[in-house]
């Protein structure tokens, strides 16, 4: 199998049946993948739409957490249940195109690092003014603070090694963090621009209130975390 695609979804029903099927239309003929959607607990009908979706798809795979356990969870519990080597996310409300999966799959393929992460970046914004200021500044503080050199690391849309995932600190809110923690591995983060789409169907989950305090001990947590890290020259002499 090429490729694992994993969406974490909360409460889209309205957009995640549309989402799948486009997914689906993309890849097919083009890879040999999965899809695989984590329902982190929605309130909605979200996991009825998926299991409904299962029977138009061949490829869809369903996961459903009994509690809310939020975005990073959900994206973890997906990685964990891919079968393929490769890993490719996106978010569940339809924001980001589709197509750009093969986009920043060809560019892994060109690419001869295995400790890899390509990020899509957004550099036309389909969201409120506000949402583009705070996203800005955001990735301004992070940059600045991190020095994980991405213009976008708020974007959904990635694609890294299964392995690689699996070695980085598992923690909440830590998906938004993905090119610091790679690059802590000593890995090799590349930024792909990739589309971006307003969003047609159901309501964002995140605003400035709820990210900002959160944001600001994550990105405190992750710098601690670089500055703990060490990677010793070794060597066994003949």
């Amino acid at each position: 199998m090429d490729l694992s695609v994993v969406i974490p979804a909360y409460n889209e029903a309205e957009s995640i049946p549309l989402l799948v099927a486009e997914v689906c239309n993309c890849l097919d003929g083009e890879l040999d993948y999965e899809l695989v959607v984590v329902d982190d607990c929605s309130s909605d009908s979200t996991l009825e739409v998926l299991r409904t979706s299962r029977g138009q798809h061949a490829r869809l795979r369903v996961l459903h957490h009994g509690s809310r356990s939020g975005q990073s969870a959900a994206i973890s519990s997906g990685v964990q249940a891919a079968r393929a080597h490769w890993i490719a996310t996106l978010d569940g409300d339809g924001q980001n195109d589709p197509a750009d999966i093969l986009k920043l799959y060809m560019a892994m393929e060109q690419s001869p690092q295995e400790v890899l992460l390509i990020a899509g970046y957004r550099r036309l914004r389909r969201d409120s003014w506000l949402k583009r200021v705070s996203s800005r500044v955001a990735n301004k503080v992070r940059a600045a603070v991190l020095g994980d050199a991405t213009p976008d690391s708020g974007c959904g849309l990635k694609l890294f090694s299964r392995a690689t995932f699996l070695a980085l600190p598992q923690f909440d809110h830590m998906h938004r963090f993905l090119p610091a923690l790679v690059r802590r591995l000593g890995g090799t983060v590349q930024s792909v621009e990739v589309r971006h789409r307003p969003r047609q169907r159901g309501k964002s989950k995140y605003g400035l209130h709820n990210r900002l305090w959160a944001g600001i001990v994550d990105l405190l947590g992750v710098w601690w975390l670089q500055r703990r890290t060490f990677r010793p020259d070794v060597s066994e002499p003949g």
